[in-house]
């Protein structure tokens, strides 16, 4: 129309993976258009609270970390955990780890920990760094925009809720959840071929594009929680995770 201003585009919906990595937490932004999706540049940014206050902001987000504890020493496992790993399946499902209750989180040394939760290793004990960090940030209004995940249960969701079989530490492994990608979410799988920031690896290039599958499901509505049903812990914390 002569005179006449033309349409304005929509904003595109701003979504992204993030996963914790020895520099901080690997954060893998992309812009969501219709079903298009642009990955924008992987960043490493050293703590959540950082992470959180992202600009642009996110509008969803999937974040490889336990989000709502149980106070006192329970089980090794929340019920989304083990929802998780049974969906997972032999042998990926010992890539999810232990999730420590809070009294455990709390302790101040590695064997103060294991009083309380025999099942804590070292390699649990060492995650503690970023479960703190989520414990003392993530409130549950975070929980509208940021979806706690696990990016091997991504992948299982991207490959039809069927189980892998291969590590995303080797190659053959990288390159079975690149097919996946390339094919769910075409131009993701560049993603893989970046050259880490540092304070990160390839590995958590890998883990990040696999969250970002779950962060569009989220974004669109199409995410399932585990459990179904939903747990709550005593802070208002949803104890879940999304796929």
């Amino acid at each position: 129309m002569a005179g006449g201003h033309a349409p304005k585009r929509p904003a595109a919906t701003q979504i992204a993976g993030v996963t914790p990595c020895p520099g901080g937490w690997l954060v893998l932004p992309a812009r969501l258009s219709g079903i298009a999706i642009i990955t924008d540049e992987v960043v490493v940014i050293e703590t959540l609270s950082g992470v959180l206050d992202h600009k642009p902001t996110f509008d969803t987000a999937a974040i490889e970390v336990p989000i709502g504890l149980f106070d006192e020493p329970s089980a090794p496992y929340r019920n989304c955990d083990a929802a998780a790993r049974e969906l997972i399946g032999w042998p990926r499902a010992s890539a999810l780890f232990s999730v420590p209750s809070r009294a455990a989180l709390q302790a101040p040394t590695f064997d103060a920990a294991r009083q309380l939760e025999p099942w804590i290793s070292r390699s649990d004990w060492r995650r503690f760094r970023w479960i703190r960090q989520a414990e003392a940030e993530i409130q549950p209004f975070h929980q509208r925009r940021w979806f706690s995940a696990q990016s091997d249960l991504s992948y299982v969701s991207l490959n039809g809720d069927e189980p892998l079989t291969s590590s995303p530490h080797l190659d053959e492994g990288v390159a079975e959840r690149r097919a996946l990608l390339q094919q769910r979410m075409p131009g993701v799988e560049e993603v893989l071929d970046r050259t880490p920031p540092a304070g990160a690896t390839r590995i958590h290039l890998v883990r990040a594009a696999g969250l970002l599958w779950t962060a569009r499901r989220a974004q669109s509505r199409a995410a399932t929680r585990l459990p179904v049903e939903g747990d709550w812990d005593a802070s208002g914390l949803r104890m879940e995770l999304v796929r």
